[in-house]
């Protein structure tokens, strides 16, 4: 707000503060009179519903309310007149996304080191991916669900936003895009993105350039890149010589640095049968470019790495993260040939969250200790035949959605309610890293 310009309207700005002050409220800072000025004050804890919050002050103070969930926050920035209440400080990523879409006037802006409330949880950060519904980018994978069908279904079980799935999964045009999201009630994280980064003669920049327009639309704000090998599949990769890793990481760098024009987070996505899955290619990644990485916990124990065991050591280098669990039994088979990637999926080494091998009381213990306020994208990689008869993937996606919300509303005393500490299959514990 501007500086006060009479000696009147300054006093109506000093009897707004202590009429606030009487009611509850706490000045933190300023309020001070100085002539015909008061010096910039900051009131906490005031009454949205108060003369403090309502009235039109031509001065420099602000209002600070709170509210219990997003309901009453939107209804308390809409019920202020020319939007004087609509600013609203938030962790939860999806919550901002939707004040944008529905307060009517004013800003909704994320913190990223906050002071935890009930309306800023971890557990309102959980989305979902279209890989857990059986939506692949590999040709013949299996039969592909509607897209109406998957959205639908994760509203239901109550997921705060989606990944864009592969190309067709969503309209191309981006603002299609956005409008169908928007109808669900659901947020755009971003997009899984296979991309060839090895080759000297392929530059993957134009092809990114096009999709960030996609971002920009819906507002998503991840770039989840993998390093794909140009073969169909996951089932197969070549070795990587050195002149091939250094273009990978140069093109790392460069990806990162556009998707940060644009407003973006570019992610590193260490993937079974890419050009980066084993532990000491995860680690030649961290001490070579400057990306952030997606912590996807199956992908990272079948290529060989503890994901709980990275996430203690580069807690600072994970800005993204992709939760599935897994059978470490059949896991095994694939990193020693016995299987391919494929087979292991149709056979259930993907189980839901808390039923397989995957420490995620230890990962999300890291986590919280350097304040994550990204997404937790809930994923089971799912293989279907044809249209599923009752429930289908999403009774293994509400399960696990339970057990995270669970799990990241759990008392930070330590204390784990039974769902959390089940017994883990008598496995011995995953690879470590490197």
């Amino acid at each position: 707000m501007g500086t006060l310009i009479t000696a009147a309207e300054s006093e109506r700005v000093e009897r707004s503060i202590r009429q606030a002050v009487t009611e509850g409220a706490k000045l933190l800072t300023g309020g001070e009179r100085d002539g015909a000025i008061v010096s910039p004050a900051v009131v906490a804890g005031v009454d949205p519903r108060s003369a403090f919050s309502q009235d039109e002050l031509f001065g420099p103070a602000v209002a600070v309310s709170s509210a219990d969930d997003w309901e009453s926050a939107i209804a308390q920035a809409n019920g202020t007149p020319y939007g004087l209440g609509a600013g609203i400080f938030t962790s939860d990523v999806a919550g901002a996304l939707r004040a944008i879409r529905e307060i009517n006037a004013g800003t909704a802006c994320r913190a990223h080191r906050p002071r935890r409330s009930s309306m800023t949880t971890s557990a309102d950060n959980i989305a979902g991916a279209p890989i857990s519904w059986g939506i692949c980018e590999v040709p013949g994978w299996g039969y592909q669900l509607a897209p109406e069908r998957v959205l639908d279904e994760m509203t239901q079980i109550g997921l705060a936003a989606t990944e864009f799935g592969p190309d067709g999964f969503l309209p191309a045009d981006p603002a299609a895009m956005a409008a169908l999201l928007a109808s669900r009630h659901l947020a755009a994280v971003g997009g899984f993105t296979p991309v060839v980064l090895h080759e000297p003669s392929h530059d993957p920049a134009p092809g990114i350039e096009r999709l960030l327009d996609s971002y920009h639309a819906t507002r998503a704000g991840v770039l989840v890149l993998s390093a794909a090998t140009g073969r169909d599949g996951y089932d197969t990769r070549p070795d990587l010589d050195e002149a091939g890793w250094q273009t990978l990481l140069a093109n790392l760098d460069r990806l990162t640095a556009l998707a940060a024009e644009r407003g973006v987070r570019a992610v590193l996505h260490p993937h079974v049968g890419t050009m980066v899955e084993r532990g000491d290619e995860v680690q030649r990644v961290l001490e070579g470019s400057a990306i952030s990485l997606c912590l996807d916990t199956g992908h990272l124990l079948i290529g060989g790495t503890d994901p709980a065991e990275l996430t203690r050591q580069a807690p600072d280098r994970i800005a993204h993260t992709h939760f599935k669990d897994v059978n470490d039994q059949i896991a095994a088979q694939v990193r020693s040939g016995r299987l391919t990637y494929t087979e292991g999926i149709r056979r259930g080494m993907y189980r839901p969250l808390g039923r397989g091998d995957v420490d995620f009381a230890a990962i999300v213990s890291h986590l919280r200790g350097r304040d994550y306020g990204g997404w937790y994208v809930l994923e089971q990689d799912t293989i279907l035949t044809e249209e599923p008869r009752g429930e289908g993937p999403v009774a293994d996606v509400r399960q696990s959605a339970a057990y995270l919300r669970e799990l990241l509303t759990a008392d930070r005393s330590g204390h784990q309610s039974p769902i959390l500490s089940r017994p883990r299959h008598g496995h011995k514990g995953p690879p470590r890293l490197g």
